[in-house]
């Protein structure tokens, strides 16, 4: 990366994580993948108990293969097979110690949308695990929370949907049509603006891209 660019997302990140600290979350700028995931393992116990949604964020930095091959209590339903199987894995994340997940988009004063086709990330993010990770690549930063809606509906979920292989619109043609498909993976935006309890959340802001 160059350095101008690491530079620029080191003092926007660090500005993003004190704006979410006055939401009341917890928050920390990592700067490199290798950082987020030291955090990460630092944050997390041993033998907790550990979901997530389907994060590419946490594949990408490492954190998903750390947990599983180490001592804890890890849950991965993308190696499930059966729908059944699946949802009960869902289901069984509201009572996880720690549900991992990335960020669709940030606004710079701190706000995240969450842009969801079933409403289990969403609703592990709202309720129910006692903490949650959230990964914040420097690509899901952006100025206002209009253009993260935007960004959310626009960019985040048609490129999702590449790896979905839905009946969408979006996943023919690359472009949201703002449309009710069965296999719509935006029925659900949720507009996270604040943290309670407080430090529930915790937020590492990355200085690299991750995810969609």
């Amino acid at each position: 990366m160059h350095t101008a660019k690491a530079e620029f997302y080191e003092k926007q990140g660090n500005q993003l994580v004190k704006a979410l600290k006055s939401r009341h979350a917890e928050a920390y700028y990592c700067g490199s993948r290798e950082d987020a995931l030291a955090k990460a393992l630092e944050l997390i116990p041993e033998g907790a108990t550990v979901s997530w949604g389907g994060t590419v964020s946490a594949v990408e930095i490492g954190l998903k293969q750390a947990l599983l091959a180490g001592n804890y209590r890890a849950t991965d339903r993308d190696a499930l097979t059966t729908r059944e199987e699946k949802e009960q894995a869902a289901r069984a994340a509201f009572s996880a110690d720690f549900f991992l997940m990335g960020s669709n988009a940030m606004s710079m004063d701190g706000q995240m949308v969450t842009i969801d086709g079933m409403g289990n990330r969403a609703a592990a993010l709202i309720y129910g695990p006692k903490r949650v990770i959230v990964l914040v690549g420097m690509n899901k930063v952006c100025p206002d929370l209009d253009s993260a809606v935007k960004r959310a509906r626009n960019v985040a979920a048609p490129m999702n949907e590449q790896r979905f292989h839905g009946n969408t619109p979006c996943a023919a043609t690359g472009v949201c049509a703002d449309c009710k498909a069965p296999d719509c993976i935006c029925n659900q935006i949720v507009i996270t603006r604040g943290c309670r309890p407080e430090g529930r959340i915790i937020y590492l802001v990355v200085g690299d891209e991750l995810g969609f």
